[in-house]
């Protein structure tokens, strides 16, 4: 028997992400996760795509199939947990701490963190198995690279 979560990634999903779409997808989660996506984290995303060397080849047209499967998967009841499995199937375990960086990136862009992102945060951490040191200084990375003056 099919579970309902089965069902609803076969509805809404590709059957597969590639690496690069699993990156794509954490970005827009932590984008999406406050229900409003600022600009700031719309032009990082887009940045992050554009210029690093994991995006090498990557066809920047499937940002749209890929984020509007996130949020399909976010308006279901059980779509997180969808996605992080998409994500985890797509997305070689030597990338999680890469997919951890970037979702630092996108929800540090806007200048503030937000309880919701901070809590989808904590959930790519324990989904991705990062190790608490090694989060700790991605986020602080984050969070030099964004301060203002």
């Amino acid at each position: 028997m099919t579970s309902r979560i089965e069902r609803t990634v076969s509805d809404i999903a590709p059957t597969s992400l590639t690496p690069q779409d699993s990156l794509a997808a954490i970005m827009v989660a932590v984008s999406a996760s406050d229900e409003t996506i600022r600009t700031a984290e719309l032009i990082k995303i887009e940045d992050i795509v554009n210029h690093l060397p994991v995006f090498s080849g990557y066809d920047i047209d499937r940002l749209k199939t890929v984020s509007q499967t996130v949020f399909d998967l976010l308006e279901e009841e059980d779509g997180l947990d969808a996605l992080f499995g998409l994500i985890r199937a797509g997305l070689p375990e030597r990338l999680w701490e890469t997919a951890y960086a970037l979702a630092c990136d996108v929800a540090a862009a806007d200048g503030t963190l937000n309880e919701s992102e901070l809590r989808l945060l904590e959930e790519i951490r324990h989904e991705l198995s990062i190790d608490r040191l090694h989060a700790a200084g991605i986020e602080r990375g984050a969070r030099a690279r964004h301060v203002t003056i």
